[in-house]
């Protein structure tokens, strides 16, 4: 009786074993079909949009070729007919697409070419006629070309203008509206010559459209042959002054009938095999489940590791275009100021400034798996804070000016050179001002303190950073959430402040790393307080001396008759480094990959190169084996110093580099004093 249970429950399980996976694997077809139909309506788009770029492509082709004219009345030259006639006889396509070509001063069409059978046409106002007003003046006000019609020409036939505006200079320099060369296509002529009928070819049924500006109206531009408006695609295709729809479908549809037949025929399959297989080892289907369990766990751990590195890439999205904000404007004043000395110097050292800044951080991003893997740890270096508090300002310029705030700082430290994580503290202070710009309105007031308080240690200072801004704060609710991922107080839709609410997480773990701590006090509408503290080991007198500026001719006396050879493949990077090397006083030859080094080593004298540059990626042979292979020379090249010079930058790469053999490491981008001073240790 027992047995006659259990068999029952397991048809009953099977059963549902059986139609669950026939719905599932239905469903999955059907999902797969409408991934496909997404994949053709994509493949759809492209051609359509290619296609459209193709006909503005054989519009400007046409415009080119008609550009002499325009040429000749914008440098102030006189044309007449006969001239008109001459030049337009020798642009006359074979495939005879333009009709027709007009000069029209003022916007009234004065010289035709033919003149017969266009004679209708001399003497129209195009800037006043009702059918041809509208894309005139606007071509006339955006000085860009327009394509107007089909429609029916005055002179008989249909066609298609092309607009195109023209400006002279008048006495003060100044452009103004001379009138138009106009084009006249014959659109049917048009259309074979841009073979259309290509899509036909493809399995693709298409109409091309546009509105009417004057009535709203329907206007065809291109159909195939056997077009039916039944489940299209519709695109929206930008021209110059107007806007194309393209309406395309495959000829056999999104999905055929065959596909959807044969996905059920393929779910039937599958659950049939599934039910057969619980039936015959129910026990083994639990191992399944199970299994299935931990792959869903896996793939949970491998979702939440991509949303982890997402987050942070977001965070770093809006860090990094916080410098490179002040690059590009400063970038612009530079080249409106060129030739004012002093302004050029200033803005030279803002881009430097917020170029080392820009380059710290993508550093940072490129580390960020360290974070992740639970390796972070502090790159600490010697320098003095100041200099950090300097170009942190420069960076901010550009912001604090567009929307009218007013910034300022205080210092009052009895040790400024720290031995700290330049990268890491100014990620912190980035993110904590760049938060008050943002959410600060205009004409409102921000505030760094940075203050030395009383340390325990003797050879740690204590460094107090006080962020105060008149921005619209933040309620006393949410502030226990404020270091939460993803948590803001306000929408962007709320409040049209655009952030991610990963700032302040990534800035208290920053501030944990670094063994300090970070307080938020905040009132709406009254503005945010953020105070923290961060002990720094206070540098030593030789670590102080080891981080001076290195003079860029420290090596000049000994560079006189030393000669280089610097493999680089990269020739913008060759050239950069070639000219610093040559105006220092070295001969400098260049190779491109390892092949060509070990070439050239070995052609010369052995002790004809005193230091060898070597990059680390290079066709060929890589600056890796290179080097192993002049270690293994018989003769004075083995010894001689190698130095890498590249943009493998880690702390891994620099092992590699000296594990093959190297003498030193110097990443790029190139700091001209870091090179001399690293070079100054081999040309003694």
């Amino acid at each position: 009786m027992k047995d006659n249970v259990n068999k029952r429950n397991l048809e009953i399980k099977t059963a549902l074993v059986f139609l669950i996976t026939f719905v599932l694997a239905a469903g999955l077809t059907d999902y797969q079909n409408q991934t496909q139909e997404k994949e053709e309506k994509s493949k759809a788009a492209y051609t359509a949009e290619s296609t459209i770029t193709h006909i503005e492509a054989q519009l400007n082709k046409y415009l080119a070729e008609s550009n002499l004219i325009k040429q000749i009345v914008e440098s102030g030259r006189d044309i007449d007919t006969q001239q008109f006639a001459t030049i337009s006889e020798l642009m006359q396509d074979k495939q005879h697409v333009i009709k027709a070509y007009e000069l029209a001063p003022d916007g009234v069409i004065s010289y035709v070419y033919p003149l017969e059978s266009n004679e209708a046409a001399i003497g129209l106002d195009m800037l006043e006629n009702k059918e041809r007003k509208k894309e005139a003046n606007l071509t006339k006000e955006t000085g860009e070309y327009t394509i107007a019609g089909p429609y029916e020409l005055v002179q008989g036939g249909t066609g298609s203008l092309l607009f195109d505006p023209i400006y002279t200079n008048d006495t003060n320099g100044e452009k103004n509206f001379w009138g138009f060369s106009i084009l006249v296509i014959d659109w049917n002529q048009f259309m074979e010559e841009i073979q259309l009928n290509k899509l036909e070819n493809a399995g693709y049924e298409y109409q091309i459209w546009k509105e009417n500006t004057n009535t709203g109206e329907k206007i065809v531009i291109a159909q195939s042959q056997s077009y039916f408006p039944t489940d299209t695609l519709e695109v929206a295709c930008a021209v110059p002054n107007d806007t194309w729809y393209f309406e395309i479908v495959p000829k056999e549809g999104w999905a055929t009938v065959h596909q959807v037949v044969l996905g059920l025929f393929f779910a039937l399959i599958i659950a049939s095999l599934l039910a057969i297989g619980y039936w015959q080892a129910s026990m083994r289907r639990l191992k399944d489940i199970l299994h299935a369990e931990e792959m869903e766990k896996t793939a949970q751990k491998a979702e939440a590791a991509n949303e982890a590195k997402t987050r942070f890439l977001f965070n770093m999205s809006h860090d990094i275009r916080t410098p490179m904000n002040a690059i590009i404007g400063f970038s612009e004043l530079l080249e409106k100021h060129i030739d004012e000395k002093d302004k050029v110097t200033y803005y030279i050292g803002k881009i430097k400034s917020s170029s080392s800044l820009l380059l710290s951080l993508i550093n940072y991003v490129l580390e960020m798996a360290r974070i992740e893997s639970g390796k972070a740890d502090l790159r600490l270096d010697t320098g003095h804070f100041q200099e950090l508090r300097d170009s942190l300002q420069t960076v901010f310029e550009p912001a604090l000016k567009e929307k009218g705030l007013t910034y300022s700082t205080h210092l009052d430290i009895q040790h400024p050179y720290i031995v700290y994580d330049k990268t890491k503290t100014s990620e912190i202070l980035l993110n904590i001002v760049g938060n008050s710009i943002k959410y600060t309105p205009r004409g409102g007031h921000i505030r760094l303190d940075i203050s030395e308080i009383p340390s325990e240690r003797s050879d740690v200072a204590t460094y107090r950073m006080i962020i105060e801004d008149t921005g619209i704060g933040m309620s006393e609710e949410y502030l226990p959430h404020i270091f939460e991922e993803f948590t803001r107080e306000h929408t962007s839709t709320e409040n049209k402040i655009a952030g991610t609410g990963l700032g302040l997480p990534i800035v208290k773990s920053l501030v944990d790393l670094m063994g300090g701590t970070i307080q938020i006090e905040s009132k709406v509408n009254e503005g945010t307080k953020t105070t923290i503290q961060i002990p720094f080991l206070i540098a030593t007198q030789e670590q102080i001396e080891e981080s001076q500026t290195y003079s860029p001719y420290l090596v000049t006396n000994h560079a006189l008759g030393k000669r280089i050879l610097m493999a680089e493949d990269n020739k913008l990077n060759a050239e950069i480094a070639e000219t610093i090397l040559q105006e220092n006083g070295f001969e400098v030859d260049c190779v491109e990959d390892g092949c060509q080094c070990l070439a050239l080593l070995q052609e010369k004298p052995e002790d004809y190169y005193g230091l060898i540059l070597m990059d680390i990626q290079m066709p060929n042979l890589n600056g890796y084996e290179t080097t192993r292979l002049i270690r293994n020379l018989k003769n004075q090249r083995a010894t001689i110093p190698i130095i890498a010079m590249t943009a493998n930058a880690f702390d891994e790469d620099k092992k590699k580099a000296f594990a093959a053999g190297m003498n030193a490491h110097i990443a790029k981008p190139i700091d001209v004093e870091v090179l001399l001073h690293t070079l100054e240790k081999f040309v003694q």
